[in-house]
C-alpha cells in the first residue's frame, strides 16, 4: 500500500514537472530598419535563456534560444531589408531553437530580454548596430555666424516598437501621424533661405529620448529642437492643442506630470539596453545652461503656441512646464507639440487627414519662424558649445 502511495505521489508531483519543462513559444519576429541600426524583436511566450554569436564569411548573427519552439509564421520577405538578407531557422541540439541572420556586413549585437508591459508580452531584442564613426560639432567661425540658416531638428515622436497613443474610431497610431506631420513640417523649413532642418526620425523604427537629443545636438548640430506628438486621454471629449517645455522644478500642472511619465515611458515600451549611457545626459545631471534654454524654449513655446492656436481650439492657453526627458538638452531651445488629441475621433480624424498635417505644420512653422525673427535666438547660436 506505502508503494502504491509513493508511486502515485511521484506520478501526481514530478512528472508533470517534468512534461512541463519549460517551453518557450516563438511567436514571431519583426525587424526595424533604422539608419544606423536593425532591430530584431523575437515575441516570446515567456522569457528564455538565450546566447548569440557572430560568423564570417558570409557575416551572420545566430540566435541560440534554450528551451523554444517556433509556433509562428516565417514570412522571410517582410523581414529582408537594408542589412538581412536572409532568415533561418532550425534546431542544432535537442531543446534549442536556432535563428540565424545573414547579412550584408559585419555588425555588433547587443541584446536584452524584456518582460511584459502594456503593449507588449515577452520579448527578445536583437540590435543590430553597424559600425559609425564619431561626430563632433563643429564650433562656427566669426564670418559663418551672421550667415548660418537655423537649423530645426524636428523629432517625430515615438515608431517602430513604440506605436504611441491609439485612436479609438480611424485606427491611426500616434507614431504614423505625427511623423507625417514631421515630413511636412520639414519639406516648409527646406524652402526658407534663413532656415534649415533636419529630421531625427525618418522612418518606422524606435529610437530611446536620450539618443534623440544626441542626434540633434552632436549629429545634426541643431539650434532648435522641436518633438512631435498627438497627446491622448481616456475621456474621448478632452481636445486641442498643447506646447510644453522642460521644467527644472516639477510639473506646471498634474496633467502635465502625467503627459510627461507617459511620454517618458517610451524607452520602457521600446527597451533601451543598459549600455545606452549617452553623455549627454551626464551633461544634463550637472545642469549646465538649462536656465537659458528653458527660458527660450518657453518663447519659442509661446511662438508656435500662437500660431496653433489658430488652425485648432488650445487645450491650454499657456505654455506648461514638466520633466520630459526627450527635452532634456542643456544648449538648444527644446519644446514638444501636442497636436491634438488621437483619442478624441474628430480630432483623429484632423490627424490622419494630409490636409490637416500641413495645416498643423504650417502652424509650427510660422511659430518658429517668428521667433527667429525676433532674434532671441542669437545668443544661442553664437555661443554653441563645440564637442
Amino acid at each position: 500500500m506505502k508503494t502504491t502511495l509513493k508511486l502515485f505521489l511521484f506520478i501526481a508531483l514530478i512528472l508533470p514537472q517534468v512534461g512541463s519543462a519549460r517551453t518557450v513559444d516563438v511567436k514571431n519576429i519583426r525587424v526595424w530598419n533604422a539608419p544606423d541600426n536593425t532591430r530584431v524583436v523575437f515575441d516570446l511566450g515567456s522569457s528564455v535563456k538565450y546566447k548569440v554569436f557572430t560568423l564570417k564569411k558570409p557575416h551572420r548573427v545566430v540566435i541560440d534560444m534554450e528551451g523554444a519552439r517556433w509556433t509562428g509564421e516565417l514570412d522571410k520577405q517582410r523581414l529582408l531589408g537594408k542589412l538581412i538578407t536572409n532568415v533561418r531557422r532550425g534546431s542544432p541540439q535537442k531543446d534549442t531553437l536556432r535563428v540565424v541572420l545573414d547579412l550584408k556586413e559585419k555588425v555588433s549585437p547587443v541584446t536584452q530580454v524584456l518582460k511584459p508591459n502594456d503593449v507588449y508580452g515577452h520579448r527578445l531584442v536583437v540590435d543590430l548596430r553597424r559600425k559609425q564613426g564619431k561626430v563632433r560639432r563643429r564650433a562656427p567661425k566669426l564670418a559663418d555666424k551672421a550667415r548660418a540658416r537655423i537649423k530645426v531638428a524636428i523629432d517625430a515622436g515615438h515608431g517602430g516598437e513604440d506605436y504611441g497613443a491609439p485612436g479609438r474610431r480611424y485606427h491611426a497610431h500616434e507614431k504614423t501621424v505625427v511623423l507625417g506631420i514631421a515630413r511636412e513640417l520639414y519639406r516648409l523649413i527646406k524652402k526658407d533661405p534663413e532656415l534649415d532642418a533636419e529630421l531625427v526620425r525618418k522612418g518606422d523604427y524606435f529610437i530611446p529620448l536620450r539618443e534623440r537629443t544626441r542626434i540633434a545636438r552632436q549629429k545634426q548640430q541643431a539650434d532648435l529642437f522641436v518633438s512631435i506628438h498627438a497627446d491622448s486621454y481616456k475621456n474621448t471629449s478632452a481636445s486641442g492643442s498643447s506646447v510644453y517645455v522642460l521644467s527644472r522644478r516639477g510639473a506646471t500642472s498634474e496633467r502635465a506630470k502625467r503627459l510627461a511619465a507617459k511620454e517618458n515611458a517610451s524607452d520602457y515600451i521600446g527597451g533601451v539596453p543598459l549600455q545606452n549611457k549617452d553623455p549627454v545626459v551626464r551633461d544634463v545631471l550637472l545642469d549646465l545652461s538649462l536656465t537659458q534654454q528653458i527660458s527660450e524654449s518657453l518663447d519659442l513655446g509661446a511662438d508656435v503656441l500662437k500660431e496653433l492656436g489658430k488652425v485648432n481650439r488650445l487645450h491650454k492657453r499657456s505654455v506648461e512646464q514638466a520633466g520630459f526627458v526627450v527635452l532634456k538638452s542643456p544648449d538648444i531651445p527644446s519644446i514638444l507639440v501636442e497636436t491634438a488629441f488621437i483619442s478624441n475621433p474628430r480630432e483623429e480624424k484632423l490627424l490622419k487627414s494630409r490636409l490637416h498635417q500641413k495645416k498643423f505644420a504650417t502652424a509650427i512653422y510660422k511659430g518658429i519662424k517668428h521667433f527667429v525673427k525676433s532674434g532671441r535666438i542669437r545668443k544661442i547660436v553664437a555661443e554653441s558649445p563645440t564637442q
